[in-house]
């Protein structure tokens, strides 16, 4: 116990760390210096202005870190429930087709035209029905049983597969000049335009979603050694899988109609909660949530600061998403996943 305390200390002083890192670092830097005095000025009210600094810094900076974050810890917490309710190390949020019914709703939605929020929505709502239209199917398929889990995880592959067809349709018919670069730029995933009042459309989904999860946790760990065991203990299998399934997808739509299509996070960054603090959810959950943030954040430094011209944030947690993965592979053969 104590051991994973410290394991969650350490983290949350490597978190603030970056997080004071990644506001000085960047084209148009801040220094220490420049971020006391902004603050000073707004705690005394003084209408300082530092050099365009104080715009840079909440106009851009700190909304991006917010957003790296809350998407960072979204993704992870949601790997990590889809995970442990089909007790498989392997699957990740966009399992059930929440990512491909998002992509196709923000590109349907820059496709007519429509301001940014409107896309955000659009994405949001496709997502959601992506998921139900695949427990849908599984049921529609499978009757009533409890034991679903691969009918859903078949009828995810089904949802996916149409809604990426769709996205090719509308990236198909799409003016190649103005609709089609906003349309692969989002699905490529990125930070770059987010803004404060993205804020609000995150945290509710997140911060509710996740909270929800942890008040599930132990029975999550009950799900997790297979539907027999949970109902032996009294748990209602399917009631419970629903709604971590809807938790999950909801706060998986949030991250994707606000940061795009962002892939590996949710499916690694569990594994390495696991291996720190261990497989029961009490711990597992707020370490991979702490992960995340860190993650994405230290990949979103990388993606606006290491290059000539900034990469989408997706190309590199696939980068460095893919190899990871195959060396938690490689340890799978010991017995790890």
């Amino acid at each position: 116990m104590k051991k994973r305390k410290n394991i969650m200390f350490f983290l949350s002083i490597i978190l603030a760390v970056l997080v004071m890192l990644s506001v000085m670092a960047g084209r148009f830097s801040i220094s220490l210096q420049d971020i006391v005095e902004i603050v000073g000025s707004k705690i005394d009210g003084s209408s300082l202005s530092v050099s365009g600094h104080e715009t840079v810094l909440f106009q851009s900076r700190l909304p991006r870190i917010a957003a790296a974050i809350l998407i960072g810890c979204g993704l992870s917490v949601s790997g990590a429930g889809y995970q442990g309710i089909f007790r498989n190390p392997m699957v990740s949020p966009d399992l059930l087709g929440a990512s491909a019914g998002a992509g196709f709703g923000a590109a349907l939605g820059f496709l007519c035209g429509m301001p940014t929020l409107a896309v955000q929505l659009t994405a949001f709502f496709s997502g959601i029905t992506a998921v139900m239209v695949t427990r849908l199917i599984s049921r529609m398929v499978g009757g009533h049983t409890d034991n679903n889990r691969l009918l859903l995880v078949l009828s995810g592959i089904v949802v996916s597969s149409l809604f990426q067809a769709f996205i090719s349709i509308i990236k198909y018919v799409a003016d190649p000049f103005d609709t089609m670069p906003s349309i692969a730029f989002w699905l490529m995933g990125g930070l770059t335009y987010v803004t404060l009042s993205d804020m609000l459309f995150l945290l509710i989904p997140i911060i509710l979603g996740t909270a929800i999860l942890m008040m599930l946790r132990w029975r999550i760990n009950l799900l997790s050694f297979g539907a027999d065991e949970a109902r032996a203990m009294g748990v209602p299998v399917k009631k419970y899988q629903g709604i971590i399934i809807l938790c999950a997808t909801f706060m998986t739509a949030a991250c994707v109609a606000v940061g795009g299509m962002i892939g590996w996070v949710g499916l690694i960054v569990p594994h390495f909660a696991r291996l720190m603090v261990g497989s029961d959810y009490k711990h597992m959950l707020p370490c991979s949530a702490i992960l995340g943030a860190i993650f994405l954040l230290l990949v979103d430094d990388v993606a606006r600061c290491a290059f000539p011209q900034e990469l989408p944030i997706g190309i590199l947690t696939a980068i460095v998403g893919a190899p990871v993965f195959v060396v938690l592979l490689a340890r799978g053969r010991k017995g790890f996943l």
